[in-house]
C-alpha cells in the first residue's frame, strides 16, 4: 500500500478533512521542539486550522535527539491523520508541518530561529527537557547547561532559546515568542527565568534584552492522547486507502489556555479555539482539582473494585455518583472564580470525557507516582477546605483508597510506581489501617502540618482505610 503524500492525497476519501489550503504556499513562521504525538494532536491541530486563512504560521518540527518522528514526517511530505476518538469519531489530514528536522540538523535549526518570520517557538520537550532543579529555577550543575555553557551547538532546549535570541539582537531584529506546552505550573514564567538565567551567565547584555524584550507567557494544555498502534494504523489505513505511520489519535475534547502577551501580527489562536486569559493559573487550578483529581480517585478507588479503565469506573453508578458529588460539593466549593470559566459546567463536561468508549485510559497508571500528584490533585483542596471550614470525610476517601493501594501491593509483593516506592512500601508493611494511616501520614513531602494534623480528617482517612481493607468499599462511597 502506497503512502500518504501530497501526491496520494488526492485520492483520500471526501469524508476525510484535508488541509483547507495549498501546503505549497505554507510558509514557516513556527519552530516546534519535541515534535511527538501530543503536539501534533494539540497544537498542530489549532495552527492547522489558523493556515486556513493566514499561510505564515507553518511548523518546522525540530528532534534533535530522536529520528523516527521526522523521519516519518519526511515520508510524508509532513501530512498524517488525527484521528478523534469518540461516540462518532473522525479523521482529519493535518499539513501544518512543512519542515522537519532531525539528528545532526543544528544548523538548520540556527538558520531557522535566526529569520526574522520565525516569530514563535514552542515545546513539548517534557517535564526534564528543561533542566530545571527542584525549586523550579535552572539547574546550572546538569549536564547539557554545563555543556551549553562551553559554547558550541546547543544541548538543551534552553540552550537552543538563548542562541536563536542571541542571533535575534546581534541582527537587529525581534525577539520570538515562546510558548511551553508542557504540564509545569507557571511553565512560561519558569522558562522565561531559565533562560535569562542561561543567557546571564554568559552575556549580561542578552539576558537584559531578553528579559525586556521577549514575551513567554505561561499556557495549560488538555487533551487525552493515547500512543499510537497497530490498531490504528490499520484502521487508518481502510479509511483513507493508503498508509499513514505518523498517524496520532486524541479525544474530541481539546483545549489551549494562553496568557496574556504582545505579538504584533501574530496567528488568530482565539479563532482556531485557544482561550486567551490574564489567568492561566485559575484554568490550571481548576484542570488539577478537578480533572486530576477525579482521576486520581476513581483510579485508586476503581482498582479497588476490580476495574481497569477511567470508562469502566464511570460506568460503575455508585462510583461515577461519587465523582460527581466530590467534585461539586467538595473541589468546586474550594476553588476561587475564574473569568469565563464555569466550573460546574468544566466538571460535568470532564465525566463526560471520562465516560468516553474509545478512550482506554488505564486506572493502574494514572495510579503511578500517587506521591507526587495527590498533593496537588487533592491535598491542596483539603487544605482549602479546612481553612474554609467545609467538611472534608469525601475528600479523605480517594486517599484513604491511595493508602489502601499502597498497602495491598506491598502485601502481595508487587511494585509501586512512585519515586517514594521503597519508603512507603516499609511504611505499609505489616501494618494495622490505624498504623497505615500514622506512618503515611509523617511522610512530610505528602502531607503537610495543617492536614496531617486535623483530628477529623485524620479520622476520615483511617475510617476509610478500615472499609476497604474489609472489602467494604461500596459501603464507603456510599457513606
Amino acid at each position: 500500500m502506497s503512502r500518504l503524500t501530497l501526491e496520494t492525497l488526492r485520492d483520500v476519501p471526501a469524508a476525510i478533512a484535508k488541509p483547507a489550503y495549498d501546503p505549497a504556499t505554507v510558509s514557516t513562521g513556527v519552530v516546534h521542539f519535541g515534535p511527538g504525538a501530543f503536539h501534533r494532536a494539540h497544537q498542530a491541530s489549532y495552527f492547522d486550522t489558523v493556515l486556513a486563512n493566514d499561510p505564515r504560521w507553518g511548523i518546522a518540527a525540530v528532534s534533535l535527539r530522536s529520528g523516527g518522528t521526522v523521519e516519518a514526517l519526511a515520508a510524508q511530505d509532513g501530512l498524517y491523520t488525527l484521528a478523534v476518538l469518540d461516540r462518532e469519531p473522525s479523521m482529519r489530514v493535518i499539513g501544518a508541518h512543512r519542515t522537519w528536522i532531525g539528528p545532526g540538523g543544528g544548523a538548520q535549526v540556527s538558520a531557522l530561529l535566526a529569520r526574522p518570520e520565525v516569530r514563535i517557538v514552542t515545546s513539548t520537550v517534557t517535564e526534564k527537557g528543561y533542566c530545571l532543579a527542584g525549586d523550579g529555577t535552572l539547574d546550572m550543575s546538569h549536564p547539557d547547561i554545563v555543556a551549553d555553557l562551553q559554547g558550541g551547538e546547543p544541548r538543551s532546549f534552553v540552550g537552543w532559546l538563548v542562541q536563536g535570541l542571541a542571533a535575534r539582537r546581534a541582527a537587529g531584529a525581534d525577539p520570538f515568542m515562546v510558548l511551553c506546552c508542557d504540564n509545569l505550573s507557571g511553565n512560561g514564567g519558569k522558562l522565561r527565568a531559565a533562560t535569562i538565567a542561561l543567557a546571564a551567565a554568559r552575556d549580561a547584555d542578552l539576558a537584559k534584552w531578553i528579559a525586556d524584550t521577549a514575551a513567554f507567557p505561561d499556557t495549560m494544555v488538555d487533551s487525552i492522547t493515547p500512543a499510537s498502534d497497530d490498531a490504528l494504523y490499520a484502521r487508518v489505513a481502510a479509511e483513507l486507502g493508503v498508509e499513514d505511520r505518523a498517524t496520532v489519535q486524541r479525544e474530541a475534547f481539546t483545549q489551549w489556555v494562553i496568557g496574556p502577551y504582545t505579538l504584533a501580527d501574530g496567528p488568530d489562536l482565539a479563532g482556531a479555539g485557544a482561550t486567551l486569559t490574564g489567568d492561566v493559573g485559575g484554568y490550571e487550578r481548576a484542570k488539577l482539582r478537578i480533572l486530576n483529581g477525579l482521576h486520581s480517585s476513581l483510579a485508586y478507588l476503581g482498582l479497588a473494585m476490580g476495574l481497569e479503565t477511567v470508562a469502566d469506573a464511570m460506568g460503575q453508578a455508585q462510583l461515577a455518583a461519587f465523582a460527581e458529588r466530590l467534585a461539586l460539593h467538595d473541589i468546586v466549593p474550594v476553588l476561587d472564580p475564574v473569568a469565563g470559566l464555569d466550573h460546574a459546567e468544566y466538571t460535568q463536561a470532564v465525566l463526560e470525557r471520562f465516560r468516553n468508549p474509545a478512550i482506554r485510559h488505564l486506572l493502574s497508571q494514572i495510579a503511578w507516582d500517587g506521591s507526587q500528584k495527590l498533593p496537588y490533585r487533592l491535598l491542596d483542596t483539603t487544605a482549602a477546605a479546612i481553612r474554609a471550614g467545609w467538611p472534608v470525610d469525601r475528600l479523605a476517601v480517594p486517599v484513604a483508597a491511595w493508602m489502601h493501594f499502597v498497602a495491598r501491593r506491598t502485601a502481595a509483593g508487587e511494585a509501586i510506581t512512585d519515586p517514594l516506592a521503597a519508603p512507603l512500601a516499609d511504611a505499609a508493611a505489616g501494618a494495622s489501617p490505624a498504623q497505615l494511616v500514622d506512618r503515611l501520614f509523617a511522610f512530610e513531602a505528602v502531607f503537610r502540618p495543617e492536614i496531617a494534623g486535623h483530628t477529623a480528617y485524620r479520622a476520615a482517612v483511617t475510617a476509610g482505610v478500615e472499609a476497604l481493607a474489609e472489602g467494604r468499599v461500596e459501603a464507603l462511597l456510599a457513606r
